[in-house]
């Protein structure tokens, strides 16, 4: 019965969302306050049946309820219990109930932690929320019910979880990717509520930045985590491929990036509010054809999930109601709406809206690359791909542009301030950049490398400028390290984190070696001053698969530095064959391993890597994630506001 009672529960789900999206935004528009009231319960309301409709899918997995086709193709008795629970989301009908339930989460944080927002504003956001909530509940019912029996026939086991998926990988990463694409919808409910209400004003900005941080930070864990994910399971030690699944989430990450940033102006100057509302628009929007992308079937990705056409059809109407409708309410609003302040050429507003321009040309960039293939396709029936290469030749200029104006964006002073004044604040910043890019090559490779040195340059740079802009506002003073506001460390630590993410990508890509070769037990191979000695081979029986094992010895200069165990599993139920890589991880460097196919004679294709400052790519974002929780907690967010 636990099947019958989540259906029920998605049900009353979505009568709480009609109700929601419908009364509350009544209410606001004829100022009636009783009508209003509603949104808060509808929101938690419709969060609660949410976790009973998720909680009873995830009931059914644990007990192999292979009467529920969903669980009898993602599941089987053999999987162990803590893949059970993440197989949940593992295919396309759990992981759209996953979103549906994110959402409802969403909401039901707004309500809780909005008591110092006005009531009206509070009805609006909510109703929006409630709108988009009603679409995908209502595409979980009728294209992608997880809770449909496979009647009469019922499968003795089941056709087990994709093997890919039965990983840690899969347990976080999914549910926090989410988290990002899902709270970018609080923000487009801000900016529609604020369209609605004609209040584009500095308590809007207020409000929406916190969420807009908090659906970033997710986001910025949920594309990490995804990277490194891909990084150790796919056994060939790739971290970033420009899938087009990967740009689905890099391309909302990007927007929400210079939404962030455009909030903080129109907060502090009344500047950017057009902007500002479309950027919160596309930011939502890019979540919704990343969602479009993964789950219709228009591509191909090892991230993506096979889907009916029937199922593309009703994401992209979703989607173009969402994009319509809100253009149209913005075209008829937009009037309305103007900029309080003025600025000048040279001014924090300006390095702002640079900033923002490019994070804009960045994503433009990456989307036409990642629908060009598709439009071809469809017109002329030509299959073509886009590489890496073109990717990295577009993308890469704009991102050390980008991190170039970072650093100076955030010293520069509001409203105007002169040539002479920003020179001598970036000079001696730019002569200890240049002195970092030009002899970090030398000493580590013993040769020029110009990409590099750029990379290193631009990274350099902002974490100079970076620095100096604390000690100017702290005047020197440790003491005064602790009055310099969350908001602003938030800052610090995320342009810290950019230009880690920088040095980590530019050297792992320039400076990494690695070979593959046929290698038996007792052989010794040598790369980049490692040794690496096959020292035996053997056999492991895991829960649900075999798995071939080799022992690695890797040492240098004749001292152990570390023991490695490299898998080839084969998994019992469907055959499949995955390759586990052996990795010893350090902060400069990162030892990989791993098997491909067997060879004559005992012995096995190798692939051995390593991989200069792998870990400084992930490190960058934690750096991110840390400073958008520290401006999260900015206490002025707390703080009661009344619209102007």
């Amino acid at each position: 019965m636990a099947a019958e009672y989540g259906h029920i529960a998605l049900l009353i789900a979505l009568a709480f969302a009609c109700v929601q999206s419908i009364v509350p935004l009544i209410g606001a528009q004829t100022n009636r306050e009783w009508l209003m009231q509603y949104a808060r319960p509808m929101a938690l309301g419709q969060a609660v049946f949410l976790i009973v409709s998720f909680a009873a899918l995830s009931y059914c997995f644990v007990v192999d309820d292979f009467s529920v086709a969903y669980v009898a193709h993602n599941s089987n008795s053999l999987l162990p219990t803590i893949f059970k629970f993440s197989a949940v989301w593992g295919a396309h009908e759990g992981s759209l109930l996953l979103w549906v339930l994110m959402l409802g989460l969403w909401g039901a944080a707004v309500a809780m932690f909005s008591r110092t927002l006005p009531l009206e504003m509070v009805a609006r956001v909510l109703a929006v929320m409630g709108m988009v909530g009603v679409g995908f509940i209502l595409f979980t019912v009728f294209t992608s019910n997880p809770f449909d029996r496979s009647l009469p026939s019922i499968p003795t086991d089941g056709a087990d979880l994709n093997p890919l998926l039965q990983d840690f990988g899969l347990i976080v990463h999914p549910p926090t990717l989410y988290m990002g694409y899902v709270g970018f919808s609080v923000a487009f409910a801000f900016a529609i509520a604020a369209l609605l209400g004609g209040r584009l004003d500095a308590a809007w900005a207020r409000w929406s930045r916190p969420w807009t941080t908090a659906a970033w930070v997710f986001l910025t864990l949920g594309i990490a985590l995804g990277s490194w994910w891909a990084y150790y399971e796919l056994g060939w030690g790739g971290w970033w491929f420009w899938d087009p699944v990967e740009n689905a989430s890099l391309m909302p990450w990007l927007v929400g990036t210079a939404l962030i940033h455009s909030l903080a102006v129109t907060e502090k100057r009344g500047v950017f509010k057009s902007w500002t509302v479309l950027l919160a628009i596309f930011a939502f929007s890019l979540s919704l054809l990343g969602t479009f992308l993964v789950r219709s079937g228009v591509l191909t990705s090892v991230h993506s999930f096979a889907a009916d056409p029937e199922r593309g059809v009703f994401i992209l109407v979703l989607l173009g109601l969402c994009v319509g409708g809100s253009l149209t309410l913005y075209a008829f609003k937009a009037p309305t709406v103007s900029s309080a302040g003025k600025f000048k050429l040279l001014s924090r507003e300006s390095f702002l809206l640079a900033n923002n321009a490019l994070l804009i040309v960045a994503t433009l960039t990456i989307l036409l690359g990642t629908l060009y293939p598709l439009i071809v396709d469809f017109i002329s029936q030509e299959k073509l791909s886009v590489g890496s290469a073109w990717f990295n030749t577009m993308f890469v200029p704009l991102a050390a542009a980008l991190t170039s104006l970072a650093g100076i964006g955030a010293m520069s002073r509001w409203k105007t301030m002169s040539g002479k004044l920003l020179i001598a604040q970036i000079a001696g910043s730019v002569m200890l950049a240049i002195f970092v890019a030009a002899v970090f090559p030398l000493v580590y490779a013993g040769e020029m490398n110009f990409k590099v040195a750029i990379g290193l340059f631009v990274a350099t740079l902002l974490i100079a400028i970076t620095f100096r802009d604390v000690w100017v506002k702290s005047k020197g003073q440790f003491r005064r390290l602790f009055k310099l506001t969350m908001s602003y460390w938030g800052m610090v630590f995320a342009h810290l984190g950019v230009a880690i993410m920088v040095i980590g990508v530019t050297v792992v890509s320039n400076f990494s070696v690695e070979t593959a070769l046929k290698m038996s037990p007792g052989e010794t191979a040598t790369l980049s001053g490692y040794d690496f000695k096959f020292a035996q081979a053997g056999t492991r029986q895991g829960p649900n698969y075999i798995a071939d094992v080799g022992v690695f010895e890797v040492s240098q200069q004749g001292e152990l530095v570390a023991t490695l165990h490299a898998e080839k599993r084969r998994y019992k139920v469907k055959g499949s064959m995955m390759t586990e890589a052996a990795i010893d991880a350090g902060l400069f460097r990162d030892i990989y391993i791993s098997m491909g196919e067997p060879l004559a004679d005992g012995a096995w294709a190798m692939r051995l890597q390593v991989k200069a400052y792998m870990r400084w790519v992930w490190l960058g974002a934690l750096f991110m994630s840390f400073g958008g929780l520290l401006a999260i907690l900015d206490k002025r967010y707390r703080m009661r506001v009344k619209h102007a």
